[in-house]
């Protein structure tokens, strides 16, 4: 599969909380962690599990940086 989105961070699924509708799954990027909000029904279809190995795909136009 070929994307277009430049920002892929590679990292392995450290928690996945759900509440049935939506889940929060928590990615540890080199001690870092990144959090995403995606359906329930994507966690099951794309089979997600903790210790997984998982990309984060960051949309330009939605990051931030500070200093």
């Amino acid at each position: 599969m070929q994307i277009s989105a430049r920002n892929q961070l590679k990292g392995r699924i450290k928690d996945i909380k759900s509440d049935g509708i939506s889940s929060e799954v928590t990615l540890d990027i080199g001690g870092q962690e990144v959090c995403s909000t995606i359906t329930a029904s994507s966690v099951n279809r794309l089979g997600l599990k903790v210790g997984d190995e998982a990309y984060a795909l960051v949309k330009a136009s939605s990051v931030m940086i500070m200093k």
